[in-house]
């Protein structure tokens, strides 16, 4: 369902496959876990091509929310166009700022100059 490395001191977790209604718990929590284990990291959500569900992006935004509380820098790469629009309009403009790249290169590159 998912993987994870540390680049550059980037948490980047890549996220397989939708798990669907039923496994958006599992996956909720198995991110977050990760975000709380490595935190202060910055995190790059990258979404695979078969995640890119409404699934997924709603676990997205629900970590987005939980990186605005611990003050942890996060952003998602996306291929998908229409998943890239879906993430930037529904990311709670309360908080951090979501940023939504279409690479993950992209993405961890400017995490990591963020924060250095």
């Amino acid at each position: 369902m998912l993987s994870h490395s540390l680049d550059h001191g980037v948490l980047v977790i890549t996220v397989h496959e939708d798990p669907g209604v039923g496994g958006r718990a599992t996956l909720l929590t198995r991110i977050s876990d990760l975000v709380r284990a490595c935190r202060p990291a910055p995190v790059v959500i990258v979404l695979d091509e078969p995640a890119a569900r409404s699934a997924v992006v709603s676990v997205v935004l629900r970590v987005h929310q939980l990186c605005s509380l611990l003050g942890t820098l996060m952003s998602v790469a996306a291929h998908s166009a229409p998943v890239r629009r879906a993430l930037e309009a529904d990311a709670d403009a309360g908080g951090t700022r979501l940023v939504v790249h279409a690479r993950a290169d992209t993405a961890v590159a400017a995490a990591y100059a963020a924060v250095a």
